[in-house]
């Protein structure tokens, strides 16, 4: 859910917790608030927890050795040969 998500819903839930005194009669708007304040401490808690796991994980990663692999050779497809020609022309003078 993340930091942000968490302090939203906390804060949506002291909302309707602690300030909207409407009567909708087959829902309490404040047992809604504590619910919300509720998911929003687990969301919070759980980000954290996987914040401060994924930092011990990565401090302690073990150093990898580099080793360098020669390059493959392409085998030839075909023995055909193939010839160049190419007439060069001297810029100034007329052909």
């Amino acid at each position: 859910m993340g930091i942000g998500g968490s302090i939203f819903l906390i804060a949506i839930g002291a909302i309707f917790a602690f300030a909207v005194e409407a009567d909708l009669g087959w829902l309490d708007l404040a047992v809604v608030g504590w619910v919300l304040m509720l998911a929003g401490v687990a969301g919070l808690l759980v980000t954290l927890y996987f914040w401060s796991s994924r930092r011990r994980t990565v401090a302690a990663a073990p150093v990898r050795e580099e080793r360098v692999v020669a390059d493959r050779v392409v085998p030839v497809q075909t023995d055909q040969v193939v010839q160049e020609y190419r007439e060069v022309r001297r810029p100034g003078r007329p052909v």
